[in-house]
């Protein structure tokens, strides 16, 4: 298999907010070793992606304060696969800068696009299915999504119906979307699970790059239209000024919103390898496997505990002892600064730090 042509756009930029106080704005999720793996999330997406794709053809994107922790985490990137968004503009923006990137350097470039911050169970599974999702987008003008059979109604994900409804679930090869929506409301998440019609988006993509430049170009003109000239840019010392131009008049949207929903070229392969998109203090209880028999999760060192259930426990001292009672659906996060102790559900969380007057606490002592 000859996979010159394949290329990764892993997008790092995120301020990871809904793991405060744990992620902050100078240090967000992806580059932390929330998961317990051992690994960042960033670390552990690139090596997995390595696997797959040259590691000359793997490329970041991130905003510009966080170039730094990239190269630190990524010391065998090359620097000119490493692209600074001024500041964070969600999806569409930083995938059409990847793409024209890689347009530049390759008119036949095939590439997948994944988030920094996913758990990838069975591997081996990951990369069969992310071969044949670059091998039929390469010779199609299809955008592919990897789509996840739910395990329940979540509103934090995109949904993805396949054409020919329950049938699809039982299939692993690539199929026309029916309907993709992104992000509904709790009440017709239940929906789309009760139908058993819908998978998750995975929010991992594979394309042909003038594929999605065509697409991006059809919906989002908004956008491309800011990068007239790219082809005389990109790639020479003035790019970063081009690029801060760009962004300053660009609007905010994610590539489902913008793209996604509103293509007649979306495809989804469904996947069967494990996935978990580790959003929030709450996934990541969901996802711990390590759970005592009253249904806590210790992500902590030392520990008493007496009558918690559903309890997750997370500290940055190992050595610290966690000396909690009597707590049910609770979790308690413990770092250097800040000690939070609230319901673990996570709309909770957010209604809770959202009413915090400093949510970032850099200068908290």
């Amino acid at each position: 298999m000859d996979s010159s042509n394949y290329y990764c756009v892993i997008m790092a930029g995120g301020a990871g907010t809904r793991f405060w106080p744990v992620s902050r704005t100078s240090c967000p999720k992806q580059f932390l070793d929330i998961a317990g793996t051992g690994k960042t999330f960033l670390r552990y997406t690139f090596e997995r992606f390595a696997k797959i794709i040259p590691e000359e053809n793997i490329l970041v994107v991130t905003t510009a304060r966080y170039v730094d922790l990239v190269k630190e985490q990524l010391p065998e990137l090359l620097p000119q696969n490493l692209l600074a968004e001024p500041y964070g503009r969600d999806t569409a923006p930083c995938i059409a800068y990847a793409t024209y990137t890689l347009l530049k350097r390759n008119p036949k470039a095939t590439m997948t696009v994944s988030p920094a911050d996913h758990l990838i169970m069975d591997e081996d599974k990951f990369r069969k299915t992310m071969l044949d999702a670059l091998e039929y987008a390469s010779k199609t003008d299809v955008l592919m999504t990897l789509g996840i059979r739910p395990l329940k109604p979540d509103s934090n994900y995109g949904y993805i119906q396949a054409t020919g409804g329950k049938a699809a679930f039982d299939k692993e090869e690539p199929m026309p979307v029916k309907t993709f929506t992104e992000k509904p409301d709790p009440a017709l998440a239940k929906v789309f699970i009760d139908s058993g019609e819908f998978f998750w988006n995975a929010g991992i993509f594979a394309w042909n790059a003038e594929t999605i430049k065509n697409e991006l170009e059809k919906y989002l003109p908004e956008i491309t239209r800011l990068f007239t000239g790219w082809e005389n840019v990109l790639g020479t010392p003035v790019e970063k000024e081009f690029i801060e131009r760009v962004y300053a008049d660009c609007i905010k949207i994610s590539i489902d919103y913008g793209v996604m929903e509103k293509t007649d070229r979306a495809w989804i392969y469904p996947a069967r390898f494990g996935w978990a998109d580790i959003g929030n203090w709450e996934a990541l209880y969901d996802h711990y496997e390590d759970k005592d028999n009253h249904g806590n999760a210790f992500i902590s060192g030392e520990r008493l505990s007496d009558g918690n259930r559903n309890l997750l426990v997370y500290s940055k001292k190992k050595d610290k002892l966690m000396a909690i009672k009597g707590l049910e659906n609770f979790m308690v996060i413990d770092t250097d600064d800040v000690l939070l102790i609230c319901p673990k559900e996570n709309r909770q969380f957010k209604d809770f730090v959202a009413g915090i007057a400093m949510p970032d606490f850099e200068d908290f002592r």
